[in-house]
C-alpha cells in the first residue's frame, strides 16, 4: 500500500483542523505554512473535504476552514477515502470485483485480507487519537515490533 502526498497532506490539514476545534475557522494560508504545503495544493485537498462533508468553510475575513464533525468521530479512513478514494484496491479495482484462476486464485482471499487489515487500522483511529498521541492498543502494539521499522 502506498500513501499519497495528496492523502498524507489531507490527513494532516484535517489533524491542524482536529486541534483548533475551540478556537474557531483556520485559514488555508496558516494551515499551509504550519505543515509545509503549498497553499495552492491544500486549497484543493480541502475543497475535496468540504465536498466531502468533513470540512466546513466560510469566507470573509473570520472565515477559514473547520471540522464538519468532532475530531473524534472522524476517521483517518474517512480522510484518505475522499481525497484518494478506496484504501486498498488492485490495478484501480476494489478486489472483491477482482477474480483469478489457475495458480493465482489464492491472490483475491489475500488481497481481501490485505484489504480488512487495513480498514482495521485507518477505521479504528479518529484524528483525536493522533492528536492527543493515544493511537488504539492494537496499532501502537504493531510499531513495537523493531522490523516494522526498518527496511526488508
Amino acid at each position: 500500500m502506498r500513501i499519497s502526498a495528496r492523502a498524507d497532506y489531507a490527513v494532516r490539514a484535517a489533524l491542524h483542523l482536529a486541534t483548533a476545534e475551540e478556537t474557531g475557522p483556520l485559514k488555508a494560508e496558516a494551515i499551509a505554512d504550519s505543515q509545509a504545503i503549498s497553499h495552492k495544493f491544500l486549497e484543493g485537498i480541502l475543497n475535496d473535504l468540504r465536498r466531502g462533508g468533513l470540512v466546513r468553510s466560510q469566507r470573509g475575513g473570520n472565515g477559514g476552514y473547520w471540522l464538519a464533525r468532532p475530531a473524534d468521530e472522524v476517521t483517518v479512513a474517512d480522510v484518505i477515502r475522499v481525497v484518494d478514494g478506496p484504501l486498498v484496491s488492485v490495478r484501480g479495482v476494489r478486489p472483491p470485483e477482482l477474480s483469478y484462476s489457475g495458480p493465482a486464485q489464492s491472490l483475491l482471499p489475500l488481497w481481501i485480507a490485505l484489504r480488512a487489515n487495513v480498514r482495521q487500522i485507518l477505521e479504528g483511529v479518529t484524528l483525536a487519537d493522533v492528536v492527543a498521541a493515544e493511537l488504539p492498543h492494537e496499532v501502537a502494539a504493531l510499531t513495537a515490533d523493531p522490523a516494522a521499522w526498518t527496511n526488508p
